[in-house]
């Protein structure tokens, strides 16, 4: 459901508007599920997140199930934001390097934002490494500043 509300903009609007009605976001929430072969538990949930008027709230939701799940397993959930989609043998790496530093099995949460024109800000916790090129030249242009 993640992936899908990500990728459509009609479903991101009708997640996010409160132009449209309980029973309209729930008949469409239910119609989606259906089509993406959710069913039981889930599917009830994402009704009632519909009628109650909470869809705006489905990505934060999702968010903390994950790291719940996650913690049940005993991993940790990092968050990574890449200016570029992460390829297969980029996020195997990433996920070893985070697993040899922090100890712990990692489950990562991609995203991308092309405003960080290159490099990976990473979320671990209350941690963040940020090698953003964007960053690097902010801290180029403020040394800069300090000099002239």
């Amino acid at each position: 459901m993640a992936a899908a509300v990500e990728e459509s903009e009609e479903l991101r609007r009708l997640v996010q508007s409160p132009v449209f009605s309980a029973d309209e976001q729930e008949r469409a929430i239910g119609a989606v599920a259906e089509h993406l072969r959710i069913v039981g538990l889930t599917a009830n949930f994402l009704r009632l997140v519909a009628k109650n008027r909470r869809l705006w709230a489905l990505s934060h939701m999702i968010r903390a199930l994950r790291r719940l799940a996650a913690t049940h397993r005993g991993e940790v959930a990092a968050e990574v934001v890449s200016a570029h989609p992460l390829k297969n043998e980029q996020v195997a790496a990433l996920k070893a390097a985070l697993k040899e530093k922090i100890g712990k099995d990692v489950t990562l949460e991609t995203r991308t934002n092309p405003a960080l024109l290159g490099g990976l800000v990473v979320k671990v916790g209350s941690r963040m490494i940020d090698t953003s090129l964007r960053t690097r030249l902010l801290t180029v242009k403020t040394r800069l500043k300090e000099v002239g």
